[in-house]
């Protein structure tokens, strides 16, 4: 492989990266720690991940448990959660915290799915600019001849068509876990 066709392939797993982070946060009926990843909780003045004040557990398949490490940090957790756009209201036991995930509706799944479709479609077109940004290099690359210039545009396409491939079949796994009743 070449410089180009290596730096093509780091920045395509970057869009993949990106893809599984944002199907990660789709709210499907199913709990998922990952969901709360973005949320910060004003921890003594200071925005702090929730990840890092709480272990969050999954103990059934519609049920988040967020065990906070400091107690007193409780109250805050639970107001960050219920400013977040979630749509979840916690239930506050005096110890840890409760986010009960709801089955969506058959409408709210098809959105789910709809909004899925979006974000592949998102990442399709960041692996294109890719292949555009990387073939762009190559034919200012005085170095090499047009034929050398050829086989590198036609690996980097390959590599383009296997990423949008993956992406495909992430888009297809995500829609039939939101799909699920």
């Amino acid at each position: 492989m070449s410089q180009y066709t290596d730096r093509a392939e780091k920045n395509m797993g970057k869009c993949i990266d990106t893809l599984k982070a944002n199907f990660a946060r789709v709210r499907t009926g199913r709990a998922n720690a990952q969901i709360l990843a973005p949320i910060m909780v004003d921890y003594y003045g200071q925005p702090t991940p929730i990840t890092q004040l709480a272990g969050i557990k999954v103990p059934e398949a519609s049920m988040l448990v967020v065990e906070p490490w400091d107690k007193s940090a409780l109250r805050a957790i639970e107001k960050a959660i219920e400013s977040s756009d979630l749509g979840i209201t916690p239930s506050n036991d005096g110890t840890s915290i409760r986010l009960p995930f709801p089955k969506p509706t058959e409408e709210r799944r098809k959105e789910l799915v709809k909004e899925c479709k979006e974000l592949a479609e998102e990442a399709r077109v960041s692996v294109r600019n890719v292949r555009r940004d990387v073939n762009g290099k190559l034919e200012r690359d005085e170095e090499l001849s047009d034929d050398e210039q050829s086989r590198e545009k036609k690996a980097v396409q390959k590599l383009t068509d296997s990423y949008v491939a993956k992406i495909d079949e992430m888009l297809k796994t995500k829609s039939a876990e939101v799909m699920e009743i």
